[in-house]
């Protein structure tokens, strides 16, 4: 069941909080409109925003919004009820024939385990069947990938741009030394620029790129779960046996040992 992940917007509003107060407590309430600059805003923005246009596709970037929203959304993963699911199949294949599970296809929301299982009872083999799943997994991942690419850039743009505003500064600065009033603000634009793009590096881009690709491996870690579940309805596995086996690989950390490399989604439960 999805619901609205607040621990996101919490993290946002606490770190915004957490530098609010930080600045105030130390440049008071006064001297926290000197890290207010219009100027060294519209260069890190513009900037980043130039940068991402030309690295991206309007297709790519009109999924932006649509990936966003899946960070403010959690999904209940209850494996232990995913097992129960399988339990009850396993023996209802065992007792009537895998033959009889069709029927509840029909009632199945997840298009992965509805696939999985149509195959098992279309009579396809278990190499067949983990090759076919396996692809979707792949597949799925590459989109996720390419979803939060654009969060990953943005994450190393937004320094890059800061810095870009800083020799902005820098050279209006030393351009104008016989002007000493100029040297104050031309400086704020050299300084702010770095922490404005530091800030929505680090407190924005990279945090949302994190969250994403931590959904990613869940999705995989559940959808691999199902593979071993329906290579156990396909091989008439005894239930008791296919529980034990989907109870030990459904801990997260033990799937997690056995990635050895970045995808290795064959080797779950070997």
């Amino acid at each position: 069941m999805k619901r609205f992940d607040y621990l996101t917007p919490v993290g946002f509003i606490l770190g915004m909080f957490i530098l609010v107060i930080g600045v105030i407590s130390g440049a008071g309430l006064t001297g926290f409109y000197s890290f207010v600059d219009l100027t060294s805003f519209f260069i890190v923005t513009g900037g980043l925003c130039a940068a991402i246009f030309v690295s991206f596709s309007p297709k790519e970037l009109k999924r932006t919004p649509a990936v966003l929203k899946q960070v403010f959304i959690s999904e209940d993963e209850d494996i232990k009820d995913l097992v129960k699911t399988f339990i009850s199949l396993s023996e209802q294949a065992r007792k009537q024939g895998i033959l009889s599970l069709e029927p509840n296809l029909n009632e199945m929301n997840d298009p992965f385990l509805k696939k999985g299982l149509l195959l098992a009872v279309d009579g396809w083999d278990e190499e067949t069947i983990r090759n076919v799943m396996n692809s979707e997994i792949a597949a799925m991942e590459e989109r996720h990938r390419k979803g939060r690419r654009i969060f990953e850039k943005a994450g190393e743009f937004a320094p890059a741009w800061g810095m870009i505003g800083t020799l902005v500064g820098l050279v209006m600065m030393l351009k104008n030394l016989n002007t000493p009033e100029t040297l104050g603000p031309n400086m704020a634009i050299a300084l702010l620029t770095t922490l404005y793009g530091s800030l929505l590096s680090n407190m924005l881009f990279i945090p949302i790129a994190a969250k994403l690709e931590e959904k990613t491996e869940n999705e995989i870690f559940k959808k691999q779960v199902m593979i071993e579940g329906i290579i156990g309805i396909q091989s008439g596995r005894n239930p008791r046996n296919l529980e034990s086996q989907l109870v030990v690989f459904g801990s997260k950390e033990e799937w997690r040992k056995k990635q050895v490399g970045p995808v290795k989604h064959k080797e779950f439960g070997a």
